[in-house]
C-alpha cells in the first residue's frame, strides 16, 4: 500500500496562497508535466486529456502543467504526443484549459524540443530532419533506428536555430493568446534539445553555440528572452535538471559538475530578473530521479544550492511523496517561503492528491507499466478519488479529438 500523508501538511506552506508571476494560487502543489501519449494520431489534445486534466483541478486551486507539447513539427515528434501549432490544436487545448479554470485551478504549458531524443522514423514519415547540437546519437539504439529509417542524425545549421527561436516566439502568443494558458514552461531538462546544447557530452559544435559554458548556454538563453519578449517574464518559466542521467545525461559524473554549468544558467537567469524580468518560476528536478527513473545513488546529494544563484520561486519535483521522503515533506516546504512541490507519478494515481495530502488520506499507488499505454485509456482514466474503486468503464473507448 501507498503512504500516508503527515498530519502536519495540512496546517504546512503546501496549503498556503503563493502568487507566480501574476497567477495566484490556492496552495504551493503542483501537477508536474508528465508525457501520456493520450493525444490523436494529428497531436491534437483528446476527450480523456479533458476529463483527466479536470479531474484534477477540481477541489484543487494549484498549478497544473500539461505535458511536454511541441510548438511545431520540427521540433521533433513522437506519436500521439501533444502538438499546439496548427488552429486544432489550439482550439483542442482551450478547451482544457476552459474546464481547469471553471474548476479554480491555474494551467501551464511545457514547450517540448526532442532533438537527438526523437523517434527518426516517426520524422521520416513527416518529411523532417533528424538533428541536434551535433551529429553525437545518445544510444546504439537510436543509431540503429536512424540508419534503419534512413533518417540519421544531423547537426543543426544557425539558420535552423534562428528558426526555432522564432517558433517558440509564436507559439508562446498562440499558448497565452489563443489558447488562453497562464504560463509557459520551456523544457530545458532530461536531455532534450535545449538541454543537449547545455551539456558538453553531447555538443561539441565549434560555433558560438558551442565550447564555453556560455555559448553552450545560449541557446538556452536566446528562448527565454525571447518567450520573455513575446509574452512577459511573469508569464515565463523554465525546468532544468542538472543531475539527471537520463537520455544520454551524466549527472553527477559529467567532466564538468552540475554545480559549474547549471550556476551559470541559474546567474544568468537572476541577471535578468534584477533587470526587471524575473521569470515565474523555475522548475528543478531532484537528484533522486532521473527522467522516467528513480535514481537512488543520488539520494545523498546536497541539492541546496539552487538558492545560492536563484532568489525566486522554485518548484521542486522528484520523489516527494515517496515512503522514504513523505514525512519529511513538512519541513521542507516550511523552509522558505517561495518554494512549491511538484509531484507527477502520486498525482496520475490520485486525481484528488490535494485533498488527500490535506486530511491525510492514504494515497492510492501508481502502476508504471500502464503510465506510457499509447492511446488508450488504462492507467489514465481508471483512477478515481478517495474510496472509490478503479473504474474500467472506458478502458476500450476510442480517445477522440477535442476539435
Amino acid at each position: 500500500m501507498a503512504s500516508v500523508p503527515p498530519t502536519e501538511l495540512a496546517t504546512s506552506n503546501l496549503f498556503k496562497p503563493i502568487k507566480l508571476g501574476n497567477v495566484e494560487l490556492k496552495n504551493r502543489l503542483v501537477y508536474a508535466p508528465t508525457t501520456r501519449f493520450r493525444n490523436t494520431t494529428d497531436f491534437v489534445a483528446t476527450d480523456s486529456m479533458l476529463q483527466y486534466y479536470t479531474a484534477r483541478a477540481e477541489n484543487n486551486g494549484g498549478l497544473l502543467i500539461v505535458e511536454a507539447t511541441f510548438p511545431a513539427p520540427e521540433f521533433g515528434l513522437y506519436e500521439r504526443a501533444p502538438m499546439i501549432k496548427t488552429d486544432q490544436q489550439v482550439k483542442a487545448f482551450k478547451k482544457i484549459v476552459d474546464s481547469v479554470h471553471e474548476k479554480g485551478s491555474k494551467i501551464a504549458v511545457q514547450l517540448w524540443n526532442l532533438g537527438r531524443t526523437a523517434d527518426p522514423k516517426c520524422l521520416k514519415k513527416h518529411n523532417l530532419p533528424f538533428v541536434a547540437p551535433s551529429a553525437i546519437y545518445f544510444d546504439e539504439d537510436s543509431k540503429k533506428a536512424a540508419i534503419e529509417a534512413e533518417n540519421e542524425l544531423r547537426e543543426l545549421t544557425i539558420e535552423e536555430i534562428q528558426s526555432m527561436i522564432k517558433e517558440y516566439i509564436a507559439c508562446a502568443k498562440r499558448c497565452i493568446n489563443e489558447a488562453g494558458f497562464d504560463l509557459i514552461e520551456i523544457h530545458g531538462a532530461h536531455m532534450y534539445l535545449l538541454d543537449q546544447f547545455l551539456q558538453a557530452s553531447s555538443n561539441k559544435r565549434t560555433d558560438k553555440y558551442g565550447g564555453s559554458i556560455e555559448n553552450r548556454a545560449r541557446f538556452m538563453l536566446e528562448v527565454v528572452d525571447a518567450v520573455i519578449e513575446a509574452v512577459g517574464a511573469d508569464k515565463v518559466a523554465i525546468r532544468l535538471s542538472p543531475y539527471a542521467e537520463f537520455q544520454g545525461a551524466l549527472g553527477i559524473k559529467s567532466e564538468i559538475n552540475p554545480i559549474v554549468t547549471w550556476g551559470y544558467v541559474l546567474s544568468e537567469l537572476e541577471n535578468r530578473a534584477k533587470k526587471g524580468n524575473r521569470l515565474a518560476y523555475i522548475s528543478i528536478v531532484e537528484p533522486r530521479v532521473s527522467g522516467i527513473l528513480d535514481n537512488f545513488d543520488n539520494a545523498a546529494v546536497d541539492f541546496s544550492w539552487p538558492a545560492l544563484f536563484w532568489k525566486g520561486t522554485l518548484i521542486r519535483a522528484g520523489g516527494y511523496l515517496d515512503a522514504a521522503n513523505i514525512n519529511k515533506l513538512p519541513a521542507i516546504i516550511n523552509k522558505t517561503d517561495n518554494t512549491l512541490i511538484a509531484v507527477g507519478r502520486y498525482f496520475t494515481s490520485n486525481p484528488d492528491l490535494a485533498n488527500r495530502l490535506k486530511n491525510s488520506l492514504e494515497l492510492t499507488p501508481y502502476d508504471r507499466t500502464t503510465f506510457y499505454n499509447i492511446g488508450s485509456n488504462i492507467g489514465y482514466l481508471d483512477y478515481q478519488t478517495y474510496g472509490k474503486e478503479k473504474d474500467h468503464s472506458k478502458d476500450d473507448v476510442e480517445l477522440k479529438p477535442l476539435a
